[in-house]
C-alpha cells in the first residue's frame, strides 16, 4: 500500500527521522509504537503527505508522494483518511456537520444521500441521535468516535491515526481500539496507528514497528516484539524509568552551560 525508501526527517539540526525504509501491507493494521520524541507523528505525516521529508521517496501505490503535483496529492488524499492525536472537530459545527463535511467538500451527493452515508458512519461509532451534539457538549470518548466517523466518511483505502487512545479512560480506550480492529478488518481497510500504548498497539496490530530517536530498532507481528531480546524494546514495553533509553535528551553538559554561556553568572567557590 505505501513504500518508504531511505526516508529522513530535520527540523533545523534534529534529526527526527533517520534514512528509513518501510513497508505497509495493504489491508493490515499497523502499529508505529515508541516513546515521546521517537518519531512516530513525524513518520505518520510524512506518509499521510502532510510533512514534505528532507530526502527519500514515500510509494503510495506506484506513484510517489514526494514528486507530484499539489493537485495530484490533493486528489490521492481523498482515499486517506485522518484521525488526529485531539480529535481536531470543528467547534462551530455539529456533529452531524463535521462528519458530513469530507463528503459535502469532495462529493456533488444529493443531501438525503449524505445523510444516509452519515447515519451509518454514526452507527458504527455508536452515535447515531447525537447528531445535533456540539463539539464542545461531547466527552472525550465521544469527541474521539465523531473523528473516526469523519475519518471513515469517504470510505478510504486508508486511515491514519495519531494518538487514538490518548488521554482516554481504559473503557474509552477499548472502544476506540476495538473500533479500529473491527472496521480495518471488515472494511479490508489499511490502518496505520500511532500510539505509545503498548496494550492498544499490540492488541490489535498485525505489524509493529518501534521507534526510538528516530530509528527503528525492532519490526514484526506482536508476538516477535514482546519477545525481543533488545533491552531498549523491553524498557518500553515494562514502562521502567531506567534502561538504555534515558530520560534526558540533552546533548550537552548542564554544569558548562550554567557556567560557559554568555551573560550567566559563574559561580565562584
Amino acid at each position: 500500500m505505501i513504500r518508504a525508501e531511505k526516508l529522513s526527517k530535520r527540523f533545523g539540526d534534529v534529526e527526527a527521522l533517520s534514512p528509513t525504509d518501510i513497508h505497509i501491507r495493504a489491508g493490515a493494521i499497523t502499529a508505529i509504537m515508541g516513546g515521546s520524541g521517537s518519531g512516530k507523528t513525524t513518520l505518520l505525516r510524512l506518509l499521510a503527505g502532510l510533512e514534505k521529508p528532507t530526502s527519500g521517496h514515500i510509494w503510495y501505490g506506484d506513484e510517489d508522494l514526494c514528486s507530484i503535483s499539489d493537485e495530484r496529492l490533493y486528489t490521492l488524499r481523498e482515499s486517506m483518511g485522518m484521525l488526529f492525536q485531539y480529535s481536531a472537530l470543528l467547534n462551530s459545527l455539529n456533529v452531524y456537520d463535521n462528519v458530513a463535511f469530507p463528503l459535502h467538500e469532495h462529493t456533488d451527493l444529493a443531501e438525503s444521500v449524505i445523510s444516509t452515508m452519515v447515519a451509518m458512519k454514526l452507527e458504527q461509532v455508536g452515535l447515531r441521535g447525537f447528531e445535533h451534539l456540539m463539539p464542545s457538549e461531547l466527552s472525550g470518548g465521544m469527541a474521539k468516535r465523531v473523528a473516526f466517523a469523519r475519518a471513515i466518511a469517504m470510505d478510504p483505502k486508508i486511515v491514519f491515526f495519531d494518538e487514538p487512545t490518548s488521554g482516554l479512560d481504559p473503557i474509552s480506550a477499548g472502544v476506540i481500539s476495538t473500533l479500529i480492529h473491527d472496521t480495518s478488518t471488515k472494511n479490508r481497510m489499511t490502518s496505520i496507528v500511532v500510539t505509545h500504548d503498548v496494550k492498544a498497539g499490540l492488541s490489535i496490530a498485525d505489524h509493529v514497528i518501534l521507534l526510538w530517536q528516530g530509528r527503528i530498532i525492532a519490526e514484526g507481528d506482536p508476538d516477535a516484539i514482546r519477545h525481543s531480546d533488545d533491552e531498549r524494546v523491553q524498557q518500553f514495553l515494562e514502562g521502567r524509568p531506567d534502561g538504555p533509553i534515558p530520560f534526558s535528551r540533552s546533548t550537552t553538559s548542564y554544569i558548562d552551560d550554567l557556567t560557559h554561556k554568555p551573560g550567566t553568572v559563574r559561580l565562584e567557590s
